[in-house]
């Protein structure tokens, strides 16, 4: 296969994917790893992609890239619809206290338990998140609390030392948590250090956390780690890990849940 047909598929499956491994592309095309880091060179030079460790990514994605709700609203909504599903089958039965992180598959989720709510009357459900606690407060038997702070725009989530506080104040049963960079190394992360600390304050405060990740977020890595995957309890998502991320799950006694 010549070079230039080699970039061009290259870049298709940057295109389909948003990501490429080099040791995927070496096995891939039968070349040597040395080879496709050329590859990806010329192809960043070509403002094709840009080049991560370990791999590539479409130019689009960088470290502070954060689409707003309504833009992440139809993305992987099958995936979403299926995590949110699962992740409801993993609430703990009788008086339960649980935490709803910000996010569109959270909102699936509170749908779910809402449902819920009306056959026990049981659940304590809190977030901080405005389209989760519209969802949630259409619950008859569901007690919903809400903690309050400044609003941030892009994700209609309260964010500040308030919301931090409050959380860290609780000791909820169990917390269902988004994420927008899954990595091996790196861990948890999300672009946006005031909702990263929001984030990190839920971990530290459940005592069961439960990560809602479609495999769109797998080997991704934003600005502001908020954990390490040892935090974490139970990963809920559409596809199985692979490579290092598959690994490092293992390694931190993370359960895999595949929806």
């Amino acid at each position: 296969m010549f070079a230039e047909e080699r970039h061009h598929l290259i870049a298709r499956l940057i295109e389909e994917h948003g990501k490429v491994t080099v040791s995927g592309l070496a096995d891939r095309f039968g070349i040597t790893r040395e080879t496709v880091r050329r590859d990806l060179a010329q192809l960043e030079t070509a403002d094709v992609l840009r080049r991560v460790h370990g791999g590539a990514v479409a130019r689009t994605t960088a470290s502070t890239t954060e689409q707003s709700h309504l833009a992440r609203t139809g993305l992987h909504s099958d995936a979403k619809e299926r995590i949110a599903s699962a992740a409801a089958a993993l609430l703990p039965s009788g008086q339960v206290s649980a935490v709803l992180d910000a996010g569109t598959t959270t909102e699936l989720l509170a749908t779910l338990l809402v449902g819920a709510a009306e056959r026990s009357g049981e659940l304590l459900a809190i977030t901080h998140a405005l389209p989760v606690a519209q969802r949630l407060a259409a619950a008859k038997n569901l007690q919903l609390e809400f903690v309050g702070g400044r609003v941030r725009g892009l994700t209609s989530a309260a964010i500040g030392p308030r919301v931090v506080a409050h959380y860290a104040s609780l000791r909820p049963d169990i917390a269902f948590v988004g994420t927008n960079g899954l990595h091996a190394t790196f861990g948890l992360s999300t672009p946006d250090d005031l909702e990263a600390a929001v984030k990190t304050a839920i971990v530290d405060s459940a005592r069961r956390v439960v990560v809602l990740a479609d495999a769109s977020k797998f080997d991704q890595e934003t600005l502001v780690r908020f954990a390490a995957l040892d935090a974490v309890d139970t990963l809920v998502t559409d596809a199985r890990p692979d490579g290092d991320l598959a690994e490092a799950l293992e390694a931190a006694e993370v359960e895999v849940v595949l929806a």
